[in-house]
């Protein structure tokens, strides 16, 4: 196991499928304290379970990317859960704009959103 993330605390949105997800499980593999945020539950809280019986510490944050409150819940969940937040992978995104994340509004980014 590799000591550079050994007790990091990551934090990743989108982590319930996919990219975040396989992130998740490599992070917990090296273990890191992962804290996973997504929209989908049973996906995450599967993540939070497959890193929990190979042995590493996750926790799963229900929250909504396009909402900077649960974004703000999400990152308060992971101090208070674990003291701090060393990384975050800003896996998940949204549609509806090209801009950049410094020019993106919340009215922008979640303009398409139903």
């Amino acid at each position: 196991m590799s000591s550079f993330l050994k007790g990091k605390v990551i934090l990743i949105t989108g982590g319930a499928s996919g990219i975040g997800q396989a992130t998740a499980l490599a992070f917990g593999r090296e273990g890191a304290s992962v804290v996973i945020g997504d929209l989908d539950g049973a996906g995450g809280e599967k993540t939070v379970a497959d890193i929990r019986q190979k042995g590493g510490e996750a926790r799963f944050v229900r929250m909504d990317v396009t909402q900077s409150a649960d974004i703000q819940h999400l990152v308060a969940e992971a101090v208070k859960q674990y003291g701090g937040l060393d990384y975050a992978f800003n896996n998940a995104g949204t549609v509806g704009s090209r801009a950049g994340i410094v020019d993106t509004t919340k009215k922008i980014g979640t303009a398409l959103l139903p």
